[in-house]
């Protein structure tokens, strides 16, 4: 990452497990002030740039993701300047080949979710917009995690359809069947709205996904939130690899169409 001179450029969001931006140094605690509520972030430096880092579920994991500002994460990463956002997402897979441990570098997404405000576009005075969502990840954040989670050592797949669900409570084995009719590989909870009102604001959007268990029907065992911790723990330094390497080498101009969102 190079420094530039429009303040924060990249934000990450932290998912389960990964609430500290131990990546960073010279971190400091804000508060920013949006028209969809306060959020509570932190700035600090890698190589010589700022990066701001929110913790999806709150700094102790106790916000559930139905309950999550979406809206005001994202607006309060538009307000500090970034331009491109880094998540983490703890994924359940619906593949065998996609075995708990491995990393999938999602490429689209089916959206089952049911009561979240989705969009700033809301038709207030005519503001809406309908936005291309044929290349829904950033390509160039996608290039970077595949070629760093590969310099890794790690066990990667190149494309995932990430289906998200409403929560908190974990999917059925007849609801998982149906997603895998339907083409999904993974399953979560929180990407969706995030991927979709960062496109609509303009900034790019890239996931590192953790495969953290089986989806039901296909696990052995019933599921445990306490394993979904456990498997993001254990990974958490390739995860901190990756997304040093990702913030490392991004350029600092844009060469994708993420900030295109007029048709």
């Amino acid at each position: 990452m190079r420094s530039g001179s429009g303040g924060v450029r990249i934000g990450i969001i932290g998912g389960t497990g990964v609430y500290d931006p131990e990546v960073l140094t010279n971190v400091r605690t804000i508060e920013v002030e949006t028209r969809y509520g306060a959020v509570e972030l932190k700035v600090g430096e890698y190589k010589g740039g700022e990066v701001a880092f929110i913790a999806r579920h709150g700094w102790k994991h106790s916000v559930p993701p139905h309950g999550i500002n979406y809206r005001a994460n994202i607006k309060a990463l538009q307000i500090l300047g970034v331009q491109r956002i880094i998540a983490t997402s703890a994924v359940g897979s619906l593949r065998l080949e996609m075995q708990p441990g491995h990393f999938v570098v999602l490429d689209q997404f089916i959206d089952f979710t049911k009561s979240r405000p989705f969009t700033f576009f809301e038709g207030a005075e005519g503001n809406f917009r309908h936005i291309d969502f044929t290349e829904p990840y950033c390509p160039e954040i996608r290039e970077a995690i595949i070629a760093y989670a590969k310099k890794l050592g790690a066990a990667v797949h190149p494309k995932g359809c990430y289906v998200c669900t409403e929560g908190p409570r974990f999917e059925t084995p007849a609801e998982i069947r149906m997603f895998s009719e339907l083409g999904a590989d993974v399953v979560g909870m929180t990407n969706v709205p995030e991927v979709v009102l960062a496109r609509e604001l303009g900034m790019c959007y890239g996931t590192v996904a953790m495969v953290t268990n089986y989806a039901a029907g296909i696990s052995p065992t019933p599921l445990t939130h306490e394993e979904v911790v456990d498997v993001m723990r254990q990974n958490s330094e390739r995860i901190r690899a990756i997304l040093m390497g990702v913030l490392e080498h991004i350029p600092t101009e844009r060469g994708c169409r993420c900030g295109i969102t007029k048709p």
